[in-house]
């Protein structure tokens, strides 16, 4: 390994060479994860009218999913760590999008229960294995923008799927089959051809890349390395008592508010343009879908570079979580169906911007093993947000009238950007490197 210490342009060098070997393929992983879970909300009213399926029912479907996928998130971090990301993050894709394509045949609420259950425990792992493997290839310093580009699948599952969706919805009868089956059918096939590209394209870590030079993988590595002793006093020692860490219960509190915010959007996002725009969901809610996304996309560019520039990640984060609360209840109690629009635009881009700067508060700290359970339990309970949101606003709607659900989803936004904000106070002081190996002191709740 090269005893030279790297200069920032060079790292910075290294790791936009590797951001463009990876984000592609991980992007196109992560939009397929994300249509997959979308797809629900784009077939909801079709198939409920052609399986008599309860709106009830739906919420719970809606849900179970994160059930299977939350019990089983830490075991398929903590394999991963052992197998290879290769194997592993292949293995899921293959095994869930056998399951999104068996959503076809999710004809009554026992099949349909099943079915979302299954595909939770095979999709379990996905997400918090690739922020594992990020740490293994790009330190702290441009974690946030890496992050933020990875974060683009879900506004471009929405921009480029949502047409899709709303295009097979539309072929209906066309080729022997109701459209939301079609759509189960096609998106889950094109997962299981992806996984396989995956599992020959993927490289476990720097040291595995023969695209690297082996310079290039020396300084590399010296970074990472340089970060991971800056942790060494901080991280919990172990993969067990990580998940007993109060720090790390802490973001999985505040993960299960964003996700909250998320889920209970996205599942009924293609319903609520609809009724806004007073039109079917189809094609031409599906393009509309779009506008949202596509705001999200352009303010999660932006936020996630400023808070690697500036340093101020809680500070992003903060304000970005607070304004995917405001947008969502604006986009609940406002007439006008422009500014309605509008408003859950700002929903959208709030809560999908604020998770690559999250994701590098938790990160920060952890090391080895504690790295993989900590950021697998803070995305298992967080995820249960997607359990919880769908049937609370459910009961809300029903208890309160329509909108009680998204005022209520909206509060929950603005807890989580509270907590955020209070994230300084339990946050550890660990020395984080410049990305070139040189260690400063700081505190991590302040990035």
């Amino acid at each position: 390994m090269s005893t030279q210490s790297p200069t920032r342009p060079e790292l910075a060098a290294i790791v936009r060479k590797v951001t463009l070997r990876l984000i592609p393929i991980l992007l196109l992983m992560y939009i397929l994860a994300f249509l997959d879970r979308a797809n629900l909300g784009f077939a909801k009213a079709a198939w409920q009218a052609d399986t008599g399926i309860s709106d009830a029912a739906y919420a719970l479907g809606a849900g179970i999913f994160f059930l299977g996928y939350a019990v089983f998130e830490v075991p398929s971090n903590l394999i991963m760590r052992k197998v290879g990301a290769k194997i592993w993050l292949a293995r899921i894709m293959v095994s869930w999008g056998i399951v999104s394509a068996l959503m076809m045949f999710a004809t009554n609420e026992w099949i349909f229960y099943i079915l979302r259950v299954l595909l939770g425990i095979t999709e379990a792992g996905f997400f918090p294995g690739v922020i594992l493997f990020l740490t293994y290839w790009i330190p702290l310093k441009f974690r946030a923008r890496v992050n933020g580009l990875f974060y683009f699948g879900a506004p471009l599952a929405f921009i480029f799927g949502g047409p899709l969706s709303g295009m097979l919805l539309d072929l209906d009868g066309k080729v022997g089959l109701h459209g939301w089956q079609l759509m189960f059918l096609v998106t889950g096939i094109l997962t299981v051809i992806i996984g396989i590209v995956a599992f020959f394209y993927l490289d476990n870590g720097p040291k595995d890349a023969k695209w690297l030079s082996e310079g290039e993988r020396s300084t590399l590595l010296a970074a990472l390395e340089a970060e991971d002793s800056a942790k060494e006093n901080h991280s919990p020692r172990g993969a067990l008592r990580a998940l007993a860490n109060p720090v790390v219960l802490y973001f999985a509190a505040i993960y299960l508010t964003i996700q909250m915010s998320v889920y209970g959007v996205t599942f009924y996002l293609p319903t609520q343009i609809a009724t806004i725009v007073g039109k079917p969901v189809g094609l031409e809610v599906g393009l509309l879908t779009a506008v949202p996304w596509t705001f999200a996309l352009i303010i999660t560019f932006v936020l996630s570079r400023l808070a690697d520039s500036t340093g101020q990640r809680r500070l992003i984060a903060t304000c970005a979580l607070a304004a995917a609360g405001v947008g969502i209840v604006l986009s609940a109690v406002i007439q006008d169906p422009l500014i309605a629009l509008a408003a859950l635009s700002v929903g959208a881009a709030g809560f999908i911007s604020v998770q690559p700067v999250f994701w590098t508060l938790p990160t920060s700290f952890l090391l080895g093993a504690a790295a993989a359970s900590g950021i697998a339990l803070i995305n298992s309970l967080g995820s249960l947000g997607g359990f919880l949101a769908p049937v609370l606003k459910n009961w809300a709607d029903a208890t309160f009238g329509d909108n009680a659900g998204l005022i209520i989803l909206a509060a929950i936004a603005l807890v989580g950007a509270g907590l955020i904000a209070l994230s300084k106070v339990v946050s550890p002081t660990v020395r984080e490197t410049d990305g070139v190996g040189l260690a400063t002191t700081t505190t991590t709740g302040q990035r």
